[in-house]
């Protein structure tokens, strides 16, 4: 039998995955800075440092108005924070 059928099947790890973060809605309403950016979410725990890329989602609800500034965010999560009267920089 060949060696590559022999040896345990090996999955694949993304190198990006550790690089990236990804933030619920709700999670947005724990800091209290006016523009929520990256250096915040690293300084207020809720990111780990070595993060470079932080993506909002929609998950839970959003009641108060936030200004995001550097984030990605989904089509979703964009609707419920515009809704709440925030904005979003790019």
């Amino acid at each position: 039998m060949p060696l590559q059928r022999r040896l345990p099947k090996v999955g694949f790890r993304s190198r990006m995955a550790r690089l990236t973060a990804e933030l619920r809605l709700h999670e947005l309403e724990i800091p209290s800075a006016d523009v929520i950016d990256m250096d915040v979410l690293k300084a207020g725990n809720l990111v780990p440092a070595f993060v470079t890329k932080v993506k909002v989602i929609k998950s839970g609800e959003i009641k108060k108005a936030v200004k995001l500034k550097g984030l990605a965010v989904t089509k979703g999560a964009r609707a419920e924070i515009e809704k709440a009267g925030g904005s979003i920089e790019e």
